[in-house]
């Protein structure tokens, strides 16, 4: 879930810029995104895509979205969840943790989801937030599965909140 940009480059981040803030160069007050990553969950297999930070996951290509659910009677629930790594001078862990919604009918390559809720939840997890409520218990054993196979010491290094919220 790292990011490693080649030696050299500039580190990416999403600059915010405001009235109250004196942009001074390149980075100057962004958020760090170098460090979230997007599971996508989908008929209970749980898989890291990156596409997902822009809307542009594999499930989500060539989808035409609405913001209305009736629009997808026929859809299939899939979830984003935005899962954040943090550290201390030890180790590396898995900080933040949220899920959201959308469900996706691909044959009529229709889908349902509120914007909104996703860059909301992006940021809870950001700040460090556990929030995976709505995940089922297939969800959940797919997502603890994801991550502790793909970094066993930094799930054994998580908080015991972030851990309990992935047992159903």
């Amino acid at each position: 879930m790292d990011n490693i940009q080649p030696e050299g480059k500039k580190q990416i981040a999403l600059n915010i810029v405001n009235a109250k803030s004196k942009h001074k160069g390149f980075g100057a007050g962004s958020i760090e995104l170098n460090n979230v990553s997007p599971v996508i969950i989908d008929g209970g297999e749980a898989v890291i895509d990156i596409g997902a930070m822009h809307a542009k996951s594999k499930v989500e290509k060539g989808i035409k979205f609405s913001m209305n659910r009736e629009d997808v009677p026929n859809g299939r629930q899939v979830w984003v969840v935005w899962v954040a790594v943090d550290r201390t001078q030890d180790s590396q862990f898995y900080g933040g943790i949220t899920a959201c919604e959308m469900w996706i009918d691909t044959e009529a390559r229709r889908g349902w989801k509120i914007l909104a809720e996703h860059v909301n939840k992006l940021d809870a997890a950001l700040k460090r937030k556990i929030d995976v409520g709505g995940l089922g218990a297939v969800e959940k054993a797919a997502l603890k599965s994801l991550l502790i196979s793909h970094n066993e010491a930094w799930w054994t290094a998580s908080s015991d909140e972030l851990k309990a919220a992935l047992i159903e």
